[in-house]
């Protein structure tokens, strides 16, 4: 791996990686990541990924506790060059195609997944395509792989955003809001998990099975908070503690995977609004955000190619007049995402941190769902009254699947290089949804999305008072803190899926005329 220098210059730094090494700038000093921690990450290995060659000193503060910080220094090989203290980021491999993957010989070696689009309007912007299986694949990526592209971000003005950014994370520590509020906050929470718990329960006793299967899907609706903030190690702040409750009510209770939400959100969190790399943005052939989805891009989570045909186009032509009953059908999504994720990491030997133990207890947590919940439509009594029940349960949780995609759906998918701060990005493409205290619990208080984006450990209870710091900053940086209200923020929405509908209509009138014309020159 080579030995421990003082200073790296930035040239230094860069062939080091296209040697294979997964190098991370973390506070002007040079973090060399081995394989073996890539694959325990709990985070994930995308999430370190999408920083090779960066400066993720802000999103690595943002993520971990002061233990785990801690621990960097044993990944620590020297500091690096920088100009006036800003270091000048490099693109990572995997944002050109580029992976690390097991060969025939069983080493390491590059491979070329997907390649970039040629350069569009937007100079700044690296959307990935599928490799062509059919040409020549190189040895690895080039210097030229790792040079950002012209962007019209000031490297300057970025590097004060993210230097206003450590002083208002210092400003959200001072005021002890990391502090979990486990009565005040958790304890009405508590108290309505275990009201909609009973109340459904005893209408199923009376056969009022309508009125039992609507508690059951708030109780879902509403647990699924706690979940999130459990995955972000909010609660607790112990990983352990806050997984072993993650998968009661995760996996036990609402038969999802919490390893799998943990896996997703990371990367939605670090690349958001992404067309290439956010998966909480892919979904082809249902819905589309912007136009750039139309090229077939490459996703780099999924690892396919998110494929744009007729029928994609058909459907996201009337993407709009869908969006409510796809999102009422939500749930069977996530229980799509989170089974095929349980299915892979079985024959995955990558194991994270507690994968083992974790991954068993998760697939129990599942098979006991079913067995508990199936139970409960047996009981219902007929074959009609089982699937009303099942259907009426799932659409009762669709509000939560409208919330999230209010919070990100409407905002900017453009993509503006590794020169872009984390605070630039996250106010650029994420937003608030309006909402008065006393209906907050309604959004479970993740409809303050603009400071969780910011803050994501931060309790959830806390994110109304930290979110009057992060306004403030918002103004001393003259950036845009958005914010909308409910009826307001699903019209954005609504406008924004029209938009590229109208686009997909045009594309398919092309695509039904150049068809036309090829049939009418072969019978001529």
């Amino acid at each position: 791996m080579g030995a421990t220098k003082k200073e790296w210059t930035r040239e230094e730094v860069a062939v080091r990686i296209l040697a294979g090494e997964a190098l991370v700038v973390y506070n002007n000093q040079l973090l060399r990541i081995p394989q073996a921690w890539l694959n325990a990450h709990p985070g994930g290995s995308l999430a370190i990924l999408h920083f090779v060659g960066r400066d993720a000193t802000d999103e690595i503060d943002a993520y971990h506790c002061d233990q785990t910080l801690a621990k960097i220094k044993s990944y620590v090989i020297g500091t690096v060059e920088t100009s006036g203290g800003i270091w000048e980021p490099l693109v990572p491999p995997i944002m050109t195609g580029w992976v690390r993957k097991l060969s025939h010989d069983g080493k390491t070696a590059w491979h070329n997944e997907a390649i970039p689009l040629p350069p569009s309007n937007l100079s700044s912007e690296i959307l990935l395509v599928e490799r062509d299986s059919c040409l020549l694949e190189a040895s690895g990526p080039t210097l030229s792989h790792l040079v950002p592209p012209a962007t019209r971000l000031s490297l300057k003005d970025q590097a004060r955003h993210s230097a206003a950014y450590k002083a208002l994370h210092n400003r959200i520590i001072d005021a002890g809001l990391y502090n979990t509020r486990y009565i005040t906050g958790y304890g009405p929470e508590i108290a309505r998990y275990l009201l909609l718990a009973a109340s459904s329960a005893v209408a199923y006793s009376h056969d009022w099975l309508i009125i039992s299967a609507v508690c059951l899907g708030l109780l879902w609706h509403q647990l699924v908070f706690t979940v999130h903030d459990l995955g972000h190690m909010g609660v607790t702040h112990d990983w352990t503690k806050d997984r072993l409750i993650a998968i009661l009510l995760a996996d036990f209770i609402g038969g999802l995977s919490v390893g799998w939400w943990v896996d997703n959100h990371n990367v939605h969190h670090l690349v958001t609004n992404h067309p290439s790399h956010d998966p909480d943005i892919e979904h082809l052939p249902f819905l589309a955000i912007s136009t750039t989805f139309f090229n077939s891009l490459w996703s780099s989570y999924y690892k396919r190619t998110m494929v744009f045909n007729r029928v994609s186009a058909f459907l996201i032509s009337i993407q709009h007049k869908l969006f409510y009953i796809l999102l009422a059908f939500g749930r069977f999504n996530l229980y799509a995402n989170a089974y095929g994720f349980l299915w892979r990491k079985a024959f995955d030997h990558r194991r994270a941190k507690g994968g083992r133990w974790s991954w068993w207890l998760e697939v129990i947590g599942v098979l006991f769902f079913w067995f508990w919940y199936g139970a409960v439509l047996k009981g219902c009594g007929s074959w009609s009254r089982a699937i009303t029940y099942l259907m009426v349960s799932h659409v009762v949780t669709s509000p939560l699947h409208v919330q999230i995609v209010l919070s990100h759906f409407s905002m900017s998918t453009e993509d503006l290089g590794p020169v872009e701060s984390f605070p630039h990005r996250q106010l650029r493409t994420t937003t608030d949804v309006i909402c008065p205290p006393r209906l907050s619990f309604i959004h479970g208080g993740l409809h303050l999305q603009v400071t969780h984006h910011l803050f994501p450990r931060l309790p959830r209870h806390n994110l109304r008072e930290a979110s009057v710091l992060v306004k403030e900053f918002a103004k001393e940086q003259d950036l845009v803190y958005a914010e909308f209200g409910f009826i307001s923020g699903n019209g954005e929405v609504l406008d924004v899926l029209k938009g590229v509908a109208d686009q997909a209509k045009i594309v398919g009138m092309v695509a039904d005329h150049e068809i036309r014309e090829a049939i009418e020159q072969k019978v001529r």
